[in-house]
């Protein structure tokens, strides 16, 4: 098997290529992941917002259980 330097360079460049276009890769989903969570966080919180809680009267303040 005939290995030339020429070779062995092109090749090691080649993987150095390919682990900086992975790492890219992972930081650009880690900040659509980050994108993401955030957007989620802020749906519900205008979906929960700042509801009233009955705290009194027959609507909402009564669970009725039938086994």
């Amino acid at each position: 098997m005939n290995i030339s330097a020429t070779g062995i360079a092109s090749m090691s460049t080649q993987l150095q290529q390919g682990k900086v276009a992975e790492s890219a890769q992972l930081l650009v989903l880690k900040k659509a992941i980050d994108i993401e969570a955030s957007s989620a966080l802020a749906l519900l919180q205008t979906m929960t917002g700042n509801l009233p809680v009955a705290n009194s009267g027959n609507l909402g303040t009564k669970l009725n259980v039938a086994a």
